[in-house]
């Protein structure tokens, strides 16, 4: 149970003072640039991925494709839900965010991050499906179904992130309104409430840590079976490429669980290191998702080789 105390409920707070990043005054401009270039590296890589499978016709049809298509679309704006507040924090503009903005970046937080999760899910049952049963892969999985997988995975992210701000906002905020984060999260925003938070943290470790966790392993078993079936190939480019495909997804989904486990398995916390780590899987991981995709997945380096030959051919012919 939390409440604060030595406020009046007559005061009702309309807006929030996101305090940011704690950092030296001296690196204030440096900070800036580095989490400015970020985001920009986070977008162009992102639209690269999205380019290329939407241009490239081997890859387009692929569900595996399809999937990770939607994924740069969702590192794109979730993204651009978190960095631009941060970059905001290292600038003498007001850190001020109004009641409303606050409610709204915490429900397309959620709903963007939970329809993400949901999304690495399928991608490891549609690399367990082509590995493990080859045969009747293209019947399990294919376009339509693969369409209405994410279709569901994208009502389930929106229903997850109207639960989670419904609750969150329902409370009485009469200040303070200094949130100590550099967006308003959950745990960030519960510990201004001015009431009982019980109901709000137990929903936050069910519907945000279990439902992580236990998306995690199914990953994880799905990923047991797929090294199964992989060491049972005879030949070692089969097994390269078998692993070369998996490895990329398996790396992004481990650098983005582990993190919000850590962060929501813990919603009572008030750790020095939750920002640290909260960076890591709100801006870092969006950046590190095409960078894996491209230096590791062969398939995407042959589709990036294959436009850039045919745009040479089509400036030839100019």
């Amino acid at each position: 149970m939390r409440r604060n105390r030595n406020t009046s409920l007559d005061t009702v707070v309309t807006d929030f003072l996101l305090l940011g990043l704690a950092h030296p005054p001296n690196l204030r401009t440096f900070l800036f640039l580095v989490f400015f270039l970020i985001y920009i590296l986070t977008q162009l890589g992102n639209l690269l991925i999205l380019l290329t499978v939407w241009a490239d016709p081997k890859l387009h049809a692929r569900p595996m494709y399809i999937l990770l298509g939607v994924l740069s679309f969702l590192d794109m704006w979730l993204s651009s839900v978190i960095v631009p507040r941060i970059i905001l924090n290292f600038t003498p503009a007001s850190k001020v965010i109004a009641f409303g903005g606050c409610a709204a970046q915490l429900y397309f937080f959620h709903f963007l991050g939970s329809t993400q999760c949901f999304l690495y899910t399928l991608m490891a049952y549609d690399r367990y499906l082509a590995i493990c049963q080859p045969l009747r892969y293209p019947v399990l999985m294919n376009g339509k179904l693969c369409t209405i997988l994410v279709a569901g995975a994208w009502v389930a992210g929106s229903i997850h992130g109207s639960i989670q701000a419904i609750l969150t906002f329902r409370l009485p905020y009469c200040g303070p309104k200094e949130v100590d984060y550099f967006f308003c999260d959950i745990p960030a925003v519960l510990r201004l409430a001015c009431a009982d938070t019980t109901v709000n943290e137990l929903v936050t470790f069910v519907d945000i840590g279990v439902v992580a966790a236990s998306c995690f392993m199914l990953i994880l078993l799905s990923y047991a079976n797929i090294v199964h079936a992989i060491l049972k190939i005879r030949t070692a480019d089969g097994r390269k490429r078998a692993f070369s495909t998996c490895g990329s997804h398996l790396t992004v989904v481990t650098v983005y669980y582990v993190p919000c486990i850590f962060i929501y398995l813990r919603a009572g916390s008030k750790s020095p290191f939750d920002g640290a780590v909260a960076v890591f899987y709100t801006v870092v991981t969006p950046l590190l998702n095409p960078l894996i995709y491209i230096l590791r997945n062969q398939e995407v380096k042959s589709a990036l080789k294959r436009l850039r030959a045919g745009r040479r051919d089509v400036d030839g012919e100019k």
